[in-house]
């Protein structure tokens, strides 16, 4: 692990980091909230049709990677390849897997993050009227990979 942080120059001002030198790689990253909830929570969650629910946090999280240099100030925009965000009822919580790929100089782990933390916070927004307990917890990168071309 380095000991100087990656965003801040010698002087100690923020800066976007310079990829420019950095050879072109494929990249992915994987990445995972929990959202918990009372269990009758996740019973209606688990009730509607197709799980709406599920389907909408599902999507908001592919929007979101799309848009996280935009919510993240010093990230890259990214050409994603591809982004996956897969939300799951189980008992008493809503699990969630976010994965994104790119063909970059720099890594999609901000947009894995970014996609599973929207993900919960579209599901906690649908249930936040009868659930006032639910926690968002343990947002997590899983794993990262570069790949040379």
């Amino acid at each position: 692990m380095s000991d100087e942080l990656s965003h801040v120059d010698e002087a100690g001002r923020v800066r976007m980091v310079d990829v420019g030198s950095k050879p072109v790689s494929r990249r992915r990253a994987v990445a995972r909230a929990r959202l918990t909830m009372a269990l009758e929570t996740a019973a209606r969650l688990r009730e509607l049709p197709k799980c709406d629910a599920i389907a909408t946090a599902e999507l908001a999280g592919i929007m979101a990677a799309k848009r996280t240099s935009e919510l993240i100030p010093l990230c890259h925009p990214l050409p994603l390849s591809v982004v996956e965000v897969k939300a799951e009822i189980v008992e008493g919580a809503v699990e969630i897997t976010a994965s994104a790929e790119t063909v970059a100089q720099t890594g999609v782990e901000m947009e894995a993050l970014v996609a599973a933390s929207v993900a919960a916070l579209t599901v906690y927004d649908m249930a936040k009227a009868i659930d006032k307990e639910m926690a968002i917890e343990d947002v997590h990168l899983v794993e990262k990979t570069k790949e040379s071309l």
